[in-house]
This record gives structure tokens, sequence and C-alpha cells, in this order.
């Protein structure tokens, strides 16, 4: 088990200069964990980093959890055949993945941390600019692991995170961007973080979903039209169906390639019990998520 063991590896045997573009990010932290969308997470990942000229950083986490079981009274122990085999997963894990990354053209460092995952998450998004993760936390273990660990990095830091499309295998960061807009600080906040992929896209949209005519968001369009972005707006009719299932079926029909959007506008303990937006689409989106709290 390793307790407190911090490992850290670079590309130190073939060092890529990041490519000088105008973005903002140049810092991006992947969330690397045994889990089933991991590659999903470090294609995105790498696709952001070409096209901004951005670091890779991996911070690979072993939960603490993982080498914890218990029995039928209630006590909790660690057993060492489970130990063994954690660790004998974990050093294939990395040593496969550094191998990927000194293949790749990209700059990249890899850091290793048997601790709580947010708790680490949180830590190294304070200097980074994007963190890559997903819906995913370890499967195929013998015991129940940490839930809710998007919900929990989204409120505990100001990084934004972006989060790979239930269906899609590739992301394009030129392609089409769609902004959800409620006019609340949340999604403020989402836009102007984002605002280094935005001039990326080839194309912006803004949509709305409203339940009558409402005065266009000139704010938002002028803040944005400031940085070279020149967004549509859309307004759709809300009726009875969720906005998150409006708002998904809008990004499809658009062809869009990620939607920004604020996350938690209401409390998480509200949105747990009635419902909301940034909880359904946590749970499942079909398109890559752009969120910030």
């Amino acid at each position: 088990m390793r307790t407190s063991e911090l490992v850290r590896e670079e590309s130190s045997t073939r060092r890529i200069e990041p490519a000088r573009t105008p973005t903002g990010i140049k810092t991006i932290l992947l969330h690397i964990q045994n889990d089933a969308n991991l590659e999903a997470r470090l294609q995105v990942a790498l696709s952001l980093a070409r096209a901004n000229g951005a670091h890779l950083r991996c911070l690979h986490v072993t939960p603490i959890e993982a080498y914890v079981t218990a029995d039928s009274l209630g006590g909790v122990f660690v057993m060492d055949r489970i130990i063994e085999q954690i660790d004998q997963e974990e050093d294939k894990l990395r040593a496969d993945l550094t191998a990927h990354l000194s293949a790749e053209d990209v700059s990249w460092d890899y850091e290793q941390v048997t601790a709580n995952t947010v708790a680490q998450l949180v830590r190294c998004a304070a200097l980074s600019d994007i963190v890559v993760t997903s819906r995913d936390a370890h499967r195929g273990r013998e015991q129940a692991l940490e839930t809710g660990i998007i919900g929990d990095v989204l409120t505990s830091s100001r990084t934004p995170l972006f989060i790979p499309g239930d269906d899609q295998a590739a992301f394009d960061p030129f392609g089409t961007a769609v902004i959800a807009w409620n006019d609340s600080y949340e999604a403020s906040n989402a836009v102007r973080n984002a605002v280094p992929l935005l001039k990326l896209s080839s194309e912006v949209r803004v949509v709305r979903f409203v339940e009558g005519e409402q005065a266009p968001p000139m704010s938002l369009l002028e803040y944005l039209s400031r940085h070279d972005i020149h967004a549509r707006l859309d307004d759709w009719v809300r009726d009875r169906e969720p906005v998150a299932e409006l708002l998904t079926e809008y990004a499809k029909q658009k062809g869009a390639s990620y939607i920004v959007m604020g996350g938690y506008s209401h409390s998480r303990a509200g949105e747990f019990l009635f419902g909301g937006v940034t909880r359904s689409l946590l749970k499942k989106c079909p398109v890559p998520l752009f969120v910030a709290h």
C-alpha cells in the first residue's frame, strides 16, 4: 500500500515546446484513474493540449478507500491480497500511460498519489486552467468507492471542468460551441473561463430556454464581441420538457462539439430534492460539457 506515496515523472527524454498560441489555456489537469472512461479523458485532454499549445498535467489518483474492506459486523480492515492486486494494476496503468504519452506531441508530467480523490483534484486544480475528468469512478473493485466526485470538485474548486460526452469517441476543439445561458453568475463565470476555447470555435451559439418574449442578453453578446467572438442567439420556448433534455437536443441538432454552462446555480441539496439541469447533465450527457461554478 502506497500511503502518501508521491511519484512524479516528466517527459524529460522528449521535451516538447508548447506552440505559441494566443489562448489562455496553458495547463490542463487530467484525472488519471483506472475506470472505463480513462481513454476518452486522455484523448480529450490531448486534443485540448494540441489546440491550445498547453502542458498536460496528469494526476494519477488511487483512492485510499480502494485498500479498505469491511466485514458483516461493520469492521474495517486492509487485506494484503487487495494491496498487492491494486498496486500491480496501478503500476501497470502508470507504465502504459507514460509510454503512450512519451510518443505524443505534447509536453506533460505525471504525478501518482494514494489519497482522497476530490482533495487531490482540488489541490492540483488550483494552478490549472481546466480539469478533464468524467462521470465514472473506479469500477470493478470489491467494494463501493467514492461517488459524486464531479459535483464535489466543481463546488470546491474555481477551475472549470471538461467532461467528455457519453456518445462521443472524439472531440473537436474547433467545432461548434453552444453556450447555455440563464443570466446567472455561474453561467457568466463559465463563459469567462471558456473564452480561450470559444475563440477557437468555428461557430458559437447562445441558447436560452424561455416561456415568452424576452429581450436579448446584450451584455453577454457585447462581452463576447469584445473578444472577437460573434455568437448567434437562439431562444427556445420551454414547454413541459426538462431543460436538460431540451439543451442536449439543441446541441445535437447544431452538431455541437461541446456545451458551456454554469454549474449548480441552485444549491446541490435543492437540485437533489427538486431536480436540476446540472444534476441531470452531470449524470449523463451525449455532448462534452465545459462547466464552471
